[in-house]
């Protein structure tokens, strides 16, 4: 069984968690500017090529009018067009928002990232020596609960379980660590599951409140939310999906699932959010650029380093795809791409309510197409 789960995992890798996508930059900045023609047939390509389900892409760039587009289909019973409008699920996009709130409490004075964990959760494996930097680097050295073979027992035999943080830390703190703090990268979720834990003991809110007051409402995100439980605002679209208990247990992953129900606690800080294409739009070079921070802290969190993968760079809760900043989101029946590109002030927002399962990822794939197409020296590769 654990043989099996660790190969299921190797395929969940995706869930939450870092793409395996590589990103390349040329020797000089360049970009493209094909016509909206181009774009709609060059997405179409890869959504039939990658049986996409549906997928929302917007494309902001100055001097060109928006490129905003809806394809396939939000409801496979009923044959529903996507539409622009719809919430998604936006998996790992989340840890933008929840790193950004600690480095808000960064500015305010009340943490500092150089803290050891220790000073604020009991009980983390060497949390004397992991810092709040380290697990915003994804460099702790402590492992993912979503490799637990039991976690993953626990979560696909019943999606609608609700788990808490303590639930899903149970998971993984349990564990010995990996290596050293700042050794090494290692995308682990679990890390900002303790983050989040760390904003609500020192603001004295949950989570999800924190973030409305101190950046939904300030920015005017009135469709992004971080529900607690199974919530989904409406509208939205369903999402699809091969992985399952059976797909773990017996590697047998072409059956399709509607996730669409399924509760997101399991994801909490770390990919528990629902967003929508607009939202996301504004969100992209705010965090970018770090508006919602002092300057002294935006230039450390984008002191990006390398990844284990080699195929993109990571800074505090942010990617760095070839120039591109921003992150991907990517759980069963949703993947996301948020990006901002600050060399040519061009932003790109993919969603698509399929995956993960077997083969190329479809927000990547359809990221590698558009990228390619218009900055041909800042392209989101896949590996």
């Amino acid at each position: 069984m654990r043989r099996r789960v660790v190969a299921a995992i190797t395929l969940l890798t995706v869930v939450l968690g870092s793409s395996g996508c590589a990103a390349t930059v040329g020797d000089s900045p360049a970009s493209a500017h094909p016509s909206a023609d181009a774009v709609t047939a060059e997405i179409n390509r890869v959504m039939q090529e990658g049986s996409i389900t549906g997928a929302i892409v917007g494309l902001w760039r100055p001097g060109e009018d928006p490129y905003v587009k809806a394809f396939g289909v939000s409801d496979t019973a009923t044959q529903e067009p996507m539409s622009t409008d719809l919430h998604m699920r936006i998996g790992s996009e989340t840890k933008t928002f929840t790193v950004t709130a600690l480095l808000q409490l960064v500015d305010e004075q009340k943490v500092r990232l150089d803290d050891p964990i220790s000073r604020y959760i009991a009980g983390v494996p060497n949390g004397d020596a992991i810092t709040l930097r380290d697990l915003a680097e994804m460099r702790s050295g402590l492992v993912d609960y979503l490799v637990n073979p039991a976690f993953v027992q626990t979560w696909l035999s019943d999606p609608s379980r609700q788990f808490t943080p303590q639930d899903l830390l149970s998971y993984s703190l349990g564990e010995p660590v990996a290596f050293a703090p700042g050794e090494r990268y290692d995308y682990v979720n679990t890390n900002t599951i303790l983050l989040g834990l760390v904003v609500e003991q020192v603001s004295h809110l949950s989570l999800d409140a924190f973030l409305q007051q101190h950046v939904f409402d300030p920015l005017g995100l009135a469709q992004t939310s971080l529900p607690i439980d199974a919530a989904f605002p409406t509208p939205h679209a369903r999402g699809y999906t091969t992985v399952s208990l059976e797909c773990v247990q017996t590697s047998a992953c072409g059956t399709v699932v509607d996730t669409s129900g399924w509760n997101s606690s399991w994801g909490w800080a770390a990919g528990g959010m629902v967003s929508t294409l607009n939202d996301l739009h504004r969100w992209a070079p705010i965090v970018a650029n770090g508006e919602l921070l002092s300057a002294a802290t935006q230039v450390q969190r984008e002191q990006f380093l390398p990844t284990n993968l080699t195929d993109y760079e990571y800074g505090l809760g942010l990617m760095n795809f070839a120039g591109w900043i921003g992150h991907s989101g990517l759980l069963p029946g949703f993947e996301s791409l948020t990006v901002y590109l600050p060399s040519e002030d061009a932003t790109l927002v993919i969603l698509v309510n399929s995956g993960p399962g077997a083969g190329t990822l479809p927000v990547f794939a359809l990221g590698n197409a558009i990228s390619t197409l218009i900055t041909p020296d800042h392209v989101i590769i896949i590996a």
